[in-house]
């Protein structure tokens, strides 16, 4: 069964903080082709469309697209705050290796 990515409280408490949603917005989590690895990810604040699988929390919104969607089965989208800068990060257990920038990752 193909699970959707889950979304931490933090992240959705990022969300709220940078008035996501009183703009409109909601986070954006996509899959292309490129980056180091094969795959990466575009992390950005977008308007839902139709097709998306819209997740929601603390009245934040984190969508993905239809093609996108099964790069992202059982991911978790948690937000984390380090020494190199707060980011938007994905725990994607369908990358079988990922390179050191966090953002691409091949399966």
């Amino acid at each position: 069964m193909n699970l959707p990515p889950k979304v931490t409280e933090r992240a959705f408490a990022r969300l709220t903080e940078i008035g996501a949603a009183t703009q409109g917005q909601a986070l954006r989590i996509a899959v292309e082709g490129g980056g180091c690895s094969g795959f990466q990810y575009e992390i950005g604040l977008d308007t839902p469309s139709e097709d998306d699988l819209v997740l929601e929390g603390q009245g934040e919104k984190v969508v993905v697209d239809t093609v996108s969607l099964p790069f992202l089965e059982n991911a978790v989208i948690d937000f984390t705050e380090e020494l190199i800068g707060a980011r938007f990060t994905i725990e994607n257990p369908n990358a079988s290796s990922s390179c050191g920038c966090g953002t691409s990752f091949s399966m």
